[in-house]
């Protein structure tokens, strides 16, 4: 299994080299994945060739080769599939830091997303989220947007510092944030201590 990083950089050099017949310099690699050094375009290059997937000539520029169905995965684009970014982990459970940007991406299956909406991915940490089907290691797709109706699961910002994912209920002057596990309690904010940020519209799951 490859992993984010590794998959987009081989879709990287499938989409260059059908589009110029000769695949990207270091330089290219680099500047397209937004990595600051060669040494680490070159270790994404060799866990690409020890699994297979990549081919290299040594001691010549742009000497690869691809190999686009190892094993059966077909590692070229997929009209079925959308890209959408992966801003990280997501506290279900005990507090973490809140969500960073990140230029990772995930494919998802285009029939858990509306096109017309935008979309980001994290990865669930905690087990809060239980008694809904959310679990740790989880990947939770996520429709970006300011507005909740009540009993929607919704990424929130508390405080401008913390992210979370809950379920939603708002009362006549607060908000509430609901787990799904007895072993955690609902927390109760002022309204203007909590910011909608996305809520939940799919979720994948490694096995």
């Amino acid at each position: 299994m490859l992993t984010l990083k590794q998959k987009k950089l081989l879709d990287f050099l499938i989409d260059y080299f059908e589009k110029n017949h000769v695949y990207p310099t270091f330089d290219e690699m680099k500047n397209f994945l937004q990595i600051k050094s060669k040494s680490g375009i070159h270790k994404l290059l060799s866990s690409l060739e020890e699994k297979g997937f990549v081919n290299r000539l040594p001691h010549k520029a742009r000497a690869l080769s691809i190999n686009t169905n190892f094993d059966g995965v077909n590692t070229k684009y997929n009209e079925n599939e959308k890209e959408l970014p992966f801003l990280g982990r997501i506290a279900a459970g005990n507090p973490i830091e809140a969500i960073t940007g990140s230029f990772e991406q995930i494919s998802v299956p285009n029939y858990l997303i509306n096109n017309k909406y935008d979309h980001f991915t994290l990865e669930v940490t905690g087990d809060s989220m239980i008694d809904a089907g959310i679990y740790d290691g989880d990947i939770v797709i996520i429709r970006r947007t300011e507005i909740a109706n009540s009993g929607d699961i919704v990424v929130a910002l508390i405080d401008q510092n913390e992210v979370t994912l809950k379920r939603f209920r708002s009362f006549k002057n607060s908000i509430a944030l609901e787990p799904a596990n007895k072993n955690y309690k609902i927390r109760i904010f002022g309204e203007d201590r909590v910011k909608i940020q996305g809520k939940l519209v799919g979720l994948i799951r490694k096995f």
